[in-house]
């Protein structure tokens, strides 16, 4: 059997597979299917300084190969994540290698929620940025579609955190290798891409939207593709970490992204189908790896030049 173990700058997980945010919650519903530390790491739904409600529904619609959600960054906030029994103090009992998904609606947002972090950090080894979010004091253009943005929200968070800043990059964007290089030099460890890209679907029987939102980010097996072209295109673009995602279904999809250039993968959309996926995902890239006599996850990760 292989070696999985996984180096991400200063992390070193089990395995290369993770759960994306939003897609796991905070583990304590999965856990009752099977230990959540058998994970590479759990990456929580995203944590803002107050709670939040979401978007109105309805707000998930599938799709041909995936789905559409505009569930809008629904949350507890970090006061009750910090404290609420279900939230962080039960992912400390697990020993799960847990990194925590942060946003806010301006740079003082993401600053101050990872504050909070930092004075509270056992157990945490990692924060991911989410800069997907619109930024109000900018009109609502999103953080992650301005590399000035982005690289600002990136050193905020950076002066108060001693903890590896991941930040999950947006594919809204032209030039995905230009916002990779904007927050590696703000202070960014590792990037994680990609986020879901804008869509919309319409029911043409109602003749209305299928969420109220109108528009949401498409996720699923239709957009790997995409996925993998991107993180081809950032890890030509940094020397860094790479956490890829996007449509990873199994061992085979998560090889893929490794081959491009990524050091570690997340699951997804998938797992609202089969919980047990990203234990499947982990077994499948065992199973690469015998076949084709390599010894390590790492002696494939960008092998495809």
């Amino acid at each position: 059997m292989a070696d999985l173990t996984t180096k991400l700058g200063a992390l070193t997980l089990k395995n290369p597979v993770m759960t994306a945010s939003g897609t796991f919650g905070y583990g304590f519903e999965y856990n009752k299917f099977y230990d959540i530390a058998k994970l590479g790491a759990v990456v929580v739904k995203g944590i803002a300084p107050f709670p939040s409600h979401g978007n109105p529904t309805p707000r998930v619609a599938e799709t041909a190969c995936g789905m559409l959600n505009a569930i809008g960054l629904q949350g507890p906030g970090i006061d009750k994540f910090l404290h609420g029994k279900e939230y962080m103090p039960f992912l400390r009992t697990t020993n799960a290698t847990v990194i925590v998904n942060i946003w806010g609606k301006n740079v003082a947002d993401y600053q101050e929620v990872a504050r909070r972090l930092e004075q509270d950090k056992t157990g945490i080894a990692a924060l991911e940025i989410n800069i997907s979010c619109p930024n109000v004091k900018a009109g609502g253009i999103a953080f992650g579609t301005d590399p000035v943005l982005a690289k600002e929200v990136v050193s905020a968070v950076r002066e108060v955190t001693t903890l590896p800043l991941i930040t999950k990059l947006s594919p809204n964007v032209s030039r995905i290798g230009d916002f990779a290089q904007a927050v590696v030099a703000a202070g960014s460890d590792m990037i994680s891409l990609i986020n879901t890209l804008t869509g919309m679907a319409i029911d043409i029987n109602k003749r209305t939207f299928k969420i109220a939102n109108k528009t949401g980010g498409l996720s699923g097996p239709a957009i790997k593709p995409v996925a993998v072209r991107m993180v081809y295109e950032a890890a030509q673009a940094v020397n860094v970490p790479i956490i890829g995602m996007g449509g990873i279904v199994s061992g085979d999809d998560a090889v893929e992204f490794l081959l491009a250039g990524a050091s570690a993968v997340a699951v997804g959309t998938a797992i609202f189908a089969d919980p047990y996926v990203p234990l499947k995902v982990i077994d499948g890239i065992n199973a690469y790896l015998d076949k084709h006599g390599f010894n390590s996850v790492q002696d494939i990760i960008g092998l495809v030049k």
